[in-house]
């Protein structure tokens, strides 16, 4: 029996993807790539954004196209979210949500049996337990995605995640000793820790720093840390991390506005000049590192004078990058419900001209990185030409290749010599 698998969303959203693909082969399932020689077709859904869902509902019929016959389970966030919507999906035959995917092997054993529609959506409860799942991995992969917690209390005002993923829970810290030493004996280099409010990480008084610290004992080269919320990231913590040398400089985290206005109508738990000082003291305790962030454009009222605010906020932090989203009402959350929306056209033109901003503090950045080594994880080469991977800070670097190199999953030292496109140029030292 083949099964073939689809991811839509975040890193977290992967991880689970793999976890699902380990589950699936533990039970005799092998993996495919073409879903015309799947017999189930898993789809893990994201539902962030109603154009996720849209993107999501053409993948299901598109799929349905390919492999009439085949068995289709809907997982993931819009599921766990909108239960009563996804049991009207036509495509679907199974559907279960963000609970319980250990189950999903039997769910599909259950399905051939008696070939039924299936709803196995539970609903989380107070004090749910971290579901551990079998580690995933994926060849096609350098760096291995570690789920260490999932679930959010945050309860942003545009945000259906809380509804979709429960509340925070942890993985405990000797399971993610155990999954750390297992991911350094296949190989990886690199582990990335992922979760839907990581910096929330806590399991019997273990802050984020001492996972972190715990993945470092496995003999990994390289720890990274995925999106991160600022409330979370407390002096302390930031100094334990800054303690641990594997740890890379390169933090993602999420800002959504930098006027105090906005942030308070978004129901976020900082003010634009507590999100300064918490980047001065990582910039203190990292140097050099890169910053990177996700901001939201066109919140519900909005004004031009709220979006000024926005762009000198972002050029006193100088983010090495930003991610820059049009806001996007999501059903059953307060801010789809505001009298106050904001005509597409403006949310559009205000994300334009912060991606101008945005493309000009970027292409500072990394032409600051020339002249400074960096250590490279190499990955598959798209261009004969060159060697391409991650720095440290995660800029992209490109090496000139010699006819049958290969350095694959190897980290090596690059000085910096050059910016190009969007990338840095580096030679091996």
């Amino acid at each position: 029996m083949k099964a073939y698998l689809q991811t839509f969303g975040c890193k977290v959203n992967a991880a689970e993807t793999d976890s699902i693909a380990a589950l699936l082969r533990q039970n005799q399932w092998e993996i495919t790539d073409s879903p015309e020689l799947a017999q189930a077709i898993v789809i893990n859904s994201c539902t962030v954004t109603a154009s996720g869902d849209k993107r999501m509902f053409q993948a299901l019929r598109k799929l349905r196209k390919q492999a009439p016959d085949a068995v289709m389970l809907l997982t993931g966030c819009y599921v766990q979210a909108f239960p009563a919507e996804a049991a009207e999906l036509p495509e679907a035959d199974i559907i279960t949500g963000t609970k319980n995917r250990s189950q999903i092997p039997a769910l599909l054993n259950a399905y051939f049996q008696n070939p039924h529609s299936i709803c196995a959506v539970e609903d989380f409860i107070s004090k749910e337990r971290f579901e551990s799942l079998p580690q995933g991995s994926d060849v096609n992969h350098t760096r291995a995605f570690l789920k260490i917690q999932d679930g959010c209390n945050r309860f942003c005002s545009y945000c259906i995640i809380p509804y979709a993923r429960g509340r925070c829970r942890s993985r405990a810290i000797d399971e993610i000793r155990q999954e750390s030493e297992k991911l350094v004996s296949q190989g990886y280099h690199e582990i990335v820790l992922c979760g839907i409010n990581l910096a929330c990480y806590e399991f019997e008084n273990h802050d984020l720093a001492e996972a972190v610290r715990t993945v470092s004992e496995s003999g990994i080269d390289q720890i990274r840390l995925s999106s991160l919320e600022p409330d979370g990231l407390t002096p302390e913590v930031l100094k334990k991390l800054s303690q641990i040398p594997e740890l890379l400089p390169h933090f993602h985290i999420s800002v959504q506005s930098g006027c105090d206005r906005t942030l308070k109508a978004m129901h976020r738990h900082y003010t634009a000049q507590e999100y300064i000082e918490l980047i001065e003291n990582i910039r203190r305790l990292f140097p050099r590192c890169a910053i990177t962030t996700d901001i939201m454009t066109g919140f519900p009222a909005e004004t031009e004078e709220d979006f000024s605010q926005t762009l000198e906020f972002v050029k006193k932090v100088r983010f090495s990058e930003m991610h820059i989203f049009r806001y996007s009402p999501r059903s059953g959350t307060p801010a789809a419900n505001s009298p106050e929306q904001i005509p597409e056209q403006i949310k559009k033109e205000r994300a334009d001209r912060l991606a101008e901003l945005g493309k000009t503090l970027h292409e500072a950045y990394l032409r600051s990185c020339i002249g400074e080594i960096h250590r490279v994880l190499f990955e598959r080469q798209k261009n004969p030409a060159y060697h391409n991977g991650h720095a440290e800070n995660y800029a992209v670097v490109h090496v000139p290749a010699e006819p049958g190199e290969n350095f694959r999953n190897q980290i090596r030292a690059v000085r910096i010599t050059g910016y190009e496109n969007g990338h840095l140029m580096g030679e091996f030292i």
